[in-house]
């Protein structure tokens, strides 16, 4: 049986020291153009962003009065799925209706 000492061993032990950053965060904005229905865009806040009822129809007028609407703020990769939803559900549906992602 071998009879070791700490004194005669050493570890030594790293830590490393872990940085969480927050990830960069993205706006996505819906814009408004002279085709899409209050009621279309009302639908996207809806079912694409989740927002209630309420909320959908604030952002809307937003977009009508102001020419674009902030619908949400999500990281890189979700803002893109989030843009990539609404032009499909758009195009479906025969509108135009454009959105764009902005750098927080």
């Amino acid at each position: 049986m071998s009879n070791t000492s700490s004194s005669s061993k050493s570890e030594v032990l790293e830590r490393t020291k872990s940085k969480n950053t927050k990830p960069p965060m993205y706006k996505v904005y819906l814009l408004n153009d002279d085709y899409t229905t209050m009621d279309f865009v009302v639908e996207i806040l809806e079912a694409v962003f989740r927002h209630s009822p309420v909320t959908a129809a604030s952002i809307m007028l937003s977009v009508h009065k102001n020419g674009k609407g902030l619908a949400g703020i999500y990281t890189k990769e979700i803002a893109e799925t989030k843009v990539a939803q609404v032009h499909s559900a758009a195009a479906r549906s025969g509108f135009p209706l454009k959105s764009v992602m902005e750098k927080e």
